[in-house]
């Protein structure tokens, strides 16, 4: 049994908490927010994720878990301490690390005995060098410590599942023997592991973020030309993902990538390369493609109601995807501004991001189920693909709706069913009309 701590609370750090404390570890989880410490104590989440809360109750009823805003007390008898700590954007894309810089000089004020530090958070190349650094400046005497990097690859929603069942674990430092300690903590978990350098193990995070964000910008923009052609692009990401070489995963067209992941990192890939004098023209194209697909969702929606101003539209979907109370960057707040900034009136339902949505968002209207948010709008437009969206009563939906219109931004309706049920529908890149007819007429030769 070890002894670990975990410094924040946020989806990575607690996620990372309770799941080695599951594995039979003990963990002090610390984070200096009083109030977020305070509610855990209580047996309240700070956060929404699937099957997070009862991990946590189990091992604290268990002993193996505990929360404190206290260094001194987390860092007692500590062999391991993983800083999960935020890493924003900053004014240029660059990853703010001031969160990172705290925690590296607390632990080297605190520490008592030889410590691992790893560094769980997504932390631009050459960041561990700079957290050792912290440390041996801010210690009040030389004790031996050794830094790895080891990154999360942790999906909001399913988080817990993809802790216990990972398709890799990464661990980097200059010290080999300090990464191998890291890797045999993950051993249960039974995954093949990556033990590599410091400034490698930070690339790996950086690169499979950003190219797993490549796939999806490069869908929406095959999705523009099926528009323009009359493909379907559902038929079509559902070919390619037969081909090995491309797999299935993340060829879903739609609004483009939100979160807390991909477009930080994505950014602070872009600007890391920049500060090193490489142009990096795929990473901006990305990022380009992910922001004009919003504002084309709202173009299309203009189009299909003639005007904005004055209509009521009704946002299904608030979260930036399912299963998360996560509002950060998701397309639905860019597509309320544009509405809003259009004359339209906003109402908005989400079935857990409802009251983190509202105090982003003060001109929407939310709306306490579907029906009651589709009652005498003008439209509707999907934004997160949530299970329960998928069955709603369609004809109940339609008879409510001032225009029977849809702008389905995730795809998860059948075209033809929907224009069968009389709805004027766009879904994206699906090249029908809303009678299920192909769009444009293509001259070949």
């Amino acid at each position: 049994m070890k002894q670990l701590t975990v410094v924040g609370v946020g989806y990575v750090g607690l996620v990372t908490a309770a799941c080695f404390s599951d594995l039979g570890n003990n963990v002090a989880a610390l984070d200096i927010d009083e109030k977020k410490i305070q509610m855990l104590r209580d047996g309240q989440m700070p956060i929404y994720e699937p099957g997070l809360e009862e991990l946590v109750e189990r091992n604290v009823k268990a002993g193996r878990l505990t929360f404190t805003t206290e260094y001194g007390k987390a860092l007692e008898n500590a062999e391991y301490v993983f800083i999960c700590v935020a890493t924003p954007s900053g004014a240029d894309g660059e990853a703010d690390l001031k969160y990172v810089a705290a925690a590296a000089r607390t632990i080297a004020e605190t520490m008592t005995a030889p410590l691992i530090v790893i560094n769980k958070s997504t932390v631009p190349v050459g960041t561990g060098d700079w957290v050792a650094d912290i440390i041996r400046k801010h210690q009040k005497a030389p004790i031996p410590f050794w830094v790895v990097s080891c990154p999360e690859f942790l999906r909001e929603g399913s988080a817990i599942a993809d802790f216990m069942n990972p398709h890799r674990t990464v661990c980097g430092s200059l010290d080999r023997e300090a990464a191998e300690k890291v890797g045999q903590l993950h051993l249960p978990l039974r995954a093949p592991q990556v033990i590599t350098d410091l400034r490698t193990a930070e690339m790996i995070k950086y690169a499979s973020n950003a190219f797993l964000a490549t796939k999806i910008s490069f869908m929406n923009e095959v999705a523009n030309i099926c528009e323009q052609l009359g493909a379907d692009v559902v038929e079509v990401a559902a070919g390619m993902g037969f081909d090995e070489r491309i797999g299935p995963h993340f060829l879903n067209a739609g609004l483009g990538y939100g979160g807390s992941c991909f477009p930080k990192d994505v950014k602070a890939l872009a600007f890391m390369a920049e500060e090193m004098g490489v142009q990096p023209q795929i990473l901006n194209a990305v990022m380009h493609t992910n922001d004009e697909r919003r504002q084309k969702a709202v173009a299309r929606l203009e189009d299909m109601l003639g005007g904005l101003k004055g209509k009521t539209i009704g946002m299904l979907g608030l979260a930036f995807k399912p299963n998360t109370d996560d509002m950060r960057d998701a397309p639905s707040l860019d597509i309320a501004a544009a509405l809003l900034e259009a004359g339209a009136m906003v109402r908005g339902y989400d079935p857990v991001a409802m009251d983190v949505a509202a105090a982003l968002m003060p001109d929407v209207q939310m709306m306490p189920d579907p029906y009651s948010l589709a009652d005498d709008c003008d439209a509707l437009i999907v934004n997160t693909e949530w299970n329960e969206f998928k069955h709603l009563d369609l004809e109940r939906l339609k008879g409510l709706l001032r225009q029977p219109v849809v702008m389905d931004g995730r795809n998860i309706y059948d075209p033809a069913k929907m224009a069968q049920l009389g709805f004027r529908y766009a879904g994206v890149g699906r090249g029908f009309d809303a009678n299920g007819g192909v769009k444009t007429e293509i001259h070949v030769g």
